[in-house]
């Protein structure tokens, strides 16, 4: 098993969820697939690309439930990424995380799978 990982703020997971399906934040719409991260990752994905949002979410998906619409793709620093070309169902998100922010305004992503 494989767990990847997806932070988001939690009205965006509250509409997918309300719909059954996440079709990507606006970066993952520009760039034709969903960002994820694995465990080792999530947490300077936090740091990086959330800095200073507050009220995230992570969700917490199992990769292989996935199938082949997920592709581990290097990124600008060459290390692979699991990228999911097609929407999100949301009965496939195994849990979600609260990501609160540290002193810094960095979210916490806290223990994962």
């Amino acid at each position: 098993m494989s767990r990847i990982y997806k932070i988001l703020p939690r009205k965006a997971w509250a509409a997918a969820h309300s719909v059954g399906r996440f079709e990507g934040s606006p970066i993952d719409l520009a760039d034709g697939f969903i960002h994820f991260s694995t465990a080792a990752q999530v947490q300077e994905t936090a740091r990086r690309h959330f800095n200073g949002q507050a009220d995230l979410v992570v969700l917490e998906v199992e990769a292989d439930d996935l199938g082949e619409a997920v592709r581990w793709e290097p990124s600008r620093g060459g290390e692979a990424f699991p990228h999911l070309y097609g929407a999100l169902n949301a009965a496939q998100v195994r849990y979600v995380i609260e990501a609160p922010l540290d002193a810094d305004g960095v979210p916490i992503v806290g223990p994962l799978a």
